[in-house]
C-alpha cells in the first residue's frame, strides 16, 4: 500500500486542523495491529472517524472497520486518558511524515502519529513524556518506550513552505548527487522531485540526472521558483483533491500535477475524502489476507498432526508386516540358525571375545561355510545381525530359536494394538480438521467489506427510540436527557399517553394515539418497550414495573425549593401501573414509511416482519452482538453495524436462543 508523502500529510493535517479543532474525543479502537481509529464528535457535523495506520496513512473515514471484541491495551488507554477531551490542534511536524494531535482534558495530551518506515502511534503527556506507544522501539538516538521523553526523528529535509532561495541552493551544494535524488531525499520523494523539475523546464532546460555541481544559477532559480509555485498552492489551501488512473496505475493527490496530465481524474470535495476512497477499498483485502493467514495457521496445525498420525500408522503397519515375516524366516531357517547359534555359544564357552567370534564367522563365510553365509555382524553384547533372503534379522544367541521368533511375533502384536489407537486418533483429527475448515470458510465469507457510512435522512422518530405496535400505533422514547425533554415538550400531544419505567434511569415514552383508543395490547407492548429501554436492562432484570399517565399530569414545574435536571419531569395525580412488564426486545427490518430497522417488543416484530432477532439482558458486548444480528437480518444489505448498535438497549445483551428454538420447532 502506498504510504502518504510529506505533501499528502501537509494537506491532510491542514484539513484535519480546520475540521477537528474544538471537537470532542470519543472512543478509540484498534481493528488491526497497525491501525488505530479515533472517533470524534464535531459540532454541527456529528461523528467523525479518524483512521491512523502506522507508516502508511492518516485521514477521516466513512468506512467503519470491524473492531475486535476485546480491545487491545493501546486504544483502552486512549479511552481512559483522552475520551471527553477537546482537540486543540492538528499539525505536521517540520514538513516531516509526523502528525501531532494535541488535546486537552484535565491536562494536555499529544497523540503523535509517525508515518515513516513502519511507523508508530504514541501518546504523550503535557511534558512530552511517553505514556504509551503502540510499538516499543529503540535506536541509538531514540527510545520509544513508556516514561521516556519523546524525541522527534532527525529532520530529513527542508520545509518548502518557508524555505529561502539560499537555503534551497545550499542542499544542492552540500550533496554530491544529481538533481532528482537530491530533491527526493529532502522530503519531496520521487513524485514531487520530478514534478518540480518538469515545472522548472517550462523556463529552462534541466535534465533530472544533471549533477548538482553542474547546475547553473539560472537553473537553481528555475527549480526554486517551480518549488514555490507548487507549494504556494498548498500554502493558500487551493487544493484539488483527486484520484488519478491510467491503466493499472492509480494514485491519490491533493493538487494537479503535470506528471499526470492525460490521466483519468476524479475530483473530491476534500483530500480526506479522496484518501478515504483510495485507501479504504484496499485495506479490506489486507485485513482479509491477515485473517486468512491466521486461519491457515490453525488449519495447518491439524493437517500437520494428521500427516504425522498417518505416517505413524503406516510405520505400525510396516512393523506388523516385517516382524511377522522375520518370525516366519526364523522358523523356515531353523536348522541353519540353530547350527550358527551352537557355533557362537561354543566359541563363547571357550572364552573367545565377540570381536574374535565375528572374525571367525567372517572367515568361515569367505570359505563357503553354509551356516556362516547369512552372517553380517556381531555386536559387543553378542547379538547377531543376519541377512536372510535380503531381510536383516537380529538373533540373540542366548535365546532359543522359538524365543527369537517370538520376539518378532510379539513386536507385531504390539504394533497391531497401537494401530487401533492410531486409527481413532486419525478419525478424531479428521473431524477436527473438517470443523476448522468449515469455520474458516464461514469466517472468511463473513468478513464484511467496509460499507461506506452515508449520512442518512432520518425520519423525525428515528432520531428517538421508536417502534410501531402490532396494531400500527407509533410509540416513541427518549435516547438521553435531551431527547427525553423533546419527547414531552415537542412530541407529547394532549390525547397521547406518557409512560415511564418505575426505576431511576429510564426513557420518557409516549404512545402517539392519533385518535385511536387505548387498549391492552398497546399498553402491554409499550410497557415492555419502556421497561427494556431503562436501567432494568443493564441491571439484568427480566421484568420491571412501568407506570402510565395522561399528558396533563406531566409537568416541568418542580415543587417549591426543588430542582429538576434536564430530561426529568414531575408526575402529579394518580399513576396507572403495568406490573412486571417483560424486559426483552426484538430487532428487525420493517416496512414503515420505507424499509428501516426497528427495535421493539417481540409481538410487534412478529406482526411486522418475518426475520428478526430476539434479545434479552445478557453478557455479550454491543459490538459482538451487533455483528451476529447484522449477519442474521441484513438480507438486502440495508444496514451497517452502527445502525444495529444505535437501536440496542444500554447494556450487554444475549440472543434468546430458547425463543428461536421454540419458533423453529413450531414451524416444523
Amino acid at each position: 500500500m502506498k504510504a502518504m508523502s510529506n505533501v499528502d500529510i501537509f494537506t491532510i493535517s491542514d484539513e484535519l486542523n480546520n475540521l477537528l479543532t474544538g471537537a470532542r474525543v470519543d472512543k478509540s479502537f484498534q481493528p488491526t495491529k497497525d491501525i488505530v481509529v479515533m472517533r470524534f464528535h464535531v459540532a454541527g457535523t456529528g461523528r467523525v472517524d479518524l483512521v491512523m495506520q502506522c507508516g502508511s496513512r492518516i485521514h477521516t473515514s466513512k468506512y467503519p472497520l470491524e473492531n475486535p471484541t476485546n480491545p487491545p491495551t493501546f486504544p483502552m488507554l486512549l479511552r481512559k486518558r483522552v475520551k471527553g477531551a477537546h482537540v486543540v490542534s492538528v499539525s505536521q511536524h517540520n514538513f516531516d511524515r509526523v502528525v501531532e494531535i494535541k488535546v486537552k482534558k484535565d491536562k494536555y495530551y499529544t497523540i503523535v502519529v509517525e508515518l515513516f518506515d513502519k511507523g508508530n502511534i504514541i501518546l504523550l503527556d503535557e511534558d512530552n513524556n511517553i505514556i504509551l506507544p503502540l510499538k516499543r522501539k529503540h535506536w541509538s538516538t531514540r527510545d520509544i518506550s513508556s516514561k521516556k521523553e519523546y524525541v522527534f526523528p532527525e529532520d530529513r529535509g527542508i520545509n518548502p513552505i518557508n524555505v529561502s532561495e539560499e537555503e534551497f541552493k545550499e542542499i544542492f551544494i552540500e550533496k554530491d548527487s544529481d538533481v532528482v535524488r537530491t530533491l527526493a531525499v529532502n522530503g519531496f520523494g520521487s513524485l514531487y522531485a520530478e514534478e518540480i523539475i518538469e515545472r522548472a523546464n517550462e523556463n529552462t532546460e534541466i535534465d533530472k540526472n544533471t549533477l548538482n555541481k553542474d547546475l547553473t544559477q539560472e537553473q537553481f532559480s528555475a527549480l526554486y521558483n517551480s518549488l514555490k509555485e507548487l507549494f504556494d498552492i498548498l500554502k493558500n489551501e487551493e487544493y484539488k483533491p483527486q484520484i488519478v488512473k491510467d491503466g493499472r496505475k492509480e494514485d491519490v493527490l491533493p493538487l494537479d500535477l503535470v506528471k499526470y496530465d492525460g490521466f483519468e481524474k476524479k475530483y473530491y470535495e476534500n483530500f480526506n475524502e479522496a484518501c478515504d476512497e483510495f485507501y479504504s477499498k484496499k485495506v479490506n483485502t489486507d485485513i482479509k489476507n491477515v485473517k486468512e493467514k491466521i486461519w491457515n495457521k490453525k488449519v495447518n496445525k491439524f493437517e500437520k498432526r494428521l500427516r504425522l498420525q498417518e505416517e505413524t500408522l503406516d510405520n505400525f503397519n510396516k512393523t506388523i508386516e516385517t516382524s511377522q515375516h522375520k518370525g516366519e524366516l526364523i522358523y523356515s531357517n531353523y536348522t541353519t540358525l540353530e547350527n550358527l547359534i551352537n557355533v557362537v555359544n561354543s566359541a563363547i564357552s571357550k572364552d573367545y571375545s565377540f570381536k574374535e567370534i565375528g572374525k571367525i564367522l567372517k572367515k568361515a563365510k569367505e570359505d563357503g561355510m553354509s551356516e556362516a553365509e547369512i552372517f553380517e555382524s556381531i555386536d559387543k553384547m553378542g547379538v547377531l545381525t543376519l541377512k536372510i533372503e535380503d531381510t536383516s534379522i537380529i538373533i540373540d544367541p542366548k535365546l532359543s530359536i522359538p524365543e527369537n521368533a517370538e520376539n518378532y511375533y510379539e513386536k507385531s502384536k504390539k504394533a497391531k494394538k497401537k494401530t487401533k489407537g492410531a486409527l481413532i486418533a486419525i478419525e478424531n483429527t479428521k473431524k477436527q480438521l473438517e470443523k476448522i475448515k468449515a469455520k474458516k470458510e464461514v469466517a472468511m465469507e463473513n468478513i464484511s467489506i467496509p460499507k461506506k457510512r452515508e449520512k442518512k435522512n432520518l425520519k423525525w422518530y428515528e432520531k428517538l427510540r421508536w417502534f410501531i405496535t402490532s396494531d400500527n400505533t407509533l410509540v416513541i422514547g427518549g435516547r438521553d436527557a435531551g431527547t427525553n425533554e423533546a419527547v414531552v415538550k415537542k412530541y407529547l400531544d394532549n390525547n397521547d399517553i406518557y409512560l415511564h419505567a418505575d426505576i431511576h434511569g429510564a426513557s420518557s415514552t409516549a404512545i402517539k394515539l392519533e385518535g385511536k383508543s387505548l387498549n391492552d395490547t398497546i399498553l402491554k407492548e409499550s410497557g415492555e418497550f419502556a421497561a427494556s429501554f431503562s436501567s432494568a436492562w443493564s441491571k439484568g432484570f427480566t421484568t420491571q414495573d412501568v407506570f402510565w399517565v395522561h399528558p396533563d399530569q406531566v409537568s416541568k414545574t418542580p415543587e417549591a425549593g426543588e430542582f429538576l435536571a434536564k430530561g426529568s419531569f414531575v408526575i402529579r395525580g394518580n399513576r396507572n401501573y403495568i406490573r412486571s412488564a417483560r424486559v426483552k426486545i426484538a430487532i428487525g427490518i420493517v416496512d414503515y414509511e420505507g424499509k428501516r430497522i426497528m427495535a421493539g417488543p417481540v409481538e410487534s416484530l412478529e406482526a411486522h416482519c418475518d426475520n428478526y432477532v430476539v434479545l434479552k439482558p445478557g453478557y455479550t458486548k454491543k459490538e459482538a452482538i451487533a455483528k451476529k444480528i447484522l449477519h442474521k437480518i441484513n438480507e438486502e444489505d440495508l444496514l451497517t453495524l452502527d445502525d444495529i448498535i444505535r437501536v440496542l438497549p444500554s447494556g450487554k445483551c444475549d440472543i434468546d436462543e430458547e425463543y428461536h428454538q421454540r419458533k423453529k420447532y413450531e414451524k416444523n
